[in-house]
């Protein structure tokens, strides 16, 4: 699924089209994507109004236009792209603004991500009641250790993975975050000290500011001394030089996780070990 990063580099693919006007508005009406969405309203809304700016808030997007607000949620294969103005929809292309000198598009093939349309000049409650962002001043130490306190007995890499109090973290984030600091994924969220809640939060804005900055504007490769580019490859070593460990892959928390068993200690979870070949969440584009 695209973490805050990836959702960010997808929000930027229809920059162009912003400030221009939306001559046609084509649905697929009865996909899955539309659920709990009023359709027609959002053709009637969206055909010609323009998209004045968008946002992106952990894996949620929106976009403002004098009608309303379109909501954007990926899901596990949603993306946005731009056509020619002449683009005919496929199968999977569940959204097509067409504007004068381009088709911003929306495909999703297995249909787990989201739109909807909510009209009006206020941001929808949706919105506006998301958790602080990582990168936000809202994202405070008394955030954090509210948050740690509320799930104390849960493993940090399930916590790490909600949605309520880390906004945009996902799989990749969240190995990357407890790797850089030597913290085991089955690890009590409740067991944490002070010094380590803050060393959490430090990581965390590190990850996203850092992913940010190379996968969300330009869909660029993150340096090879992470965690990230060795985590899916069979028989792969921890990158710290110091340690050259082979990395362990195990479900923890309903999810495949990887770690190093020489940095981040900690008692065995009893889930099967996964056994992948190379694999990445998606391929860097050049």
């Amino acid at each position: 699924m695209p973490e805050l990063a990836e959702v960010e580099y997808f929000r930027r693919q229809w920059s162009p089209g912003l400030g221009e006007k939306i001559e046609r508005v084509l649905v697929h009406e009865g996909a899955r994507v539309y659920r709990g969405t009023d359709v027609p309203g959002l053709v009637r809304g969206l055909t010609g109004s323009v998209l004045r700016e968008s946002f992106c808030h952990g894996k949620q997007m929106i976009f403002a236009s004098p009608a309303g607000w379109l909501g954007v949620h990926l899901g596990m294969t949603g993306e946005l792209r731009v056509e020619a103005p002449d683009f005919t929809p496929a199968r999977h292309d569940h959204l097509v603004l067409v504007q004068k000198e381009r088709a911003l598009v929306f495909a999703d093939f297995r249909l787990f991500g989201r739109l909807r349309f909510d009209p009006g000049a206020e941001a929808p409650a949706w919105w506006r009641e998301l958790p602080p962002a990582l990168l936000s001043a809202e994202f405070t130490p008394a955030v954090i250790d509210a948050w740690l306190a509320r799930r104390a007995r849960s493993p940090l890499k399930a916590v790490l993975l909600d949605q309520e109090a880390f906004p945009g973290v996902g799989n990749w984030m969240a190995d990357e975050i407890l790797w850089r600091l030597c913290l085991h994924p089955a690890t009590p969220a409740g067991s944490l000290t002070p010094a380590l809640r803050q060393a959490l939060r430090k990581e965390t804005r590190f990850v996203a500011r850092t992913a940010m900055e190379t996968v969300g504007v330009k869909w660029g490769d993150l340096p090879e001394t992470w965690l990230y580019l060795h985590r899916w490859d069979a028989g792969s070593l921890c990158p710290r030089p110091a340690c050259r460990t082979p990395l362990v892959r195990e479900t923890v928390a309903g999810r495949t996780t990887c770690w190093c068993p020489a940095c981040q200690p900690g008692e065995a979870t009893g889930s099967k070990p996964v056994r992948t070949g190379h694999r990445r969440e998606k391929p860097v584009k050049e």
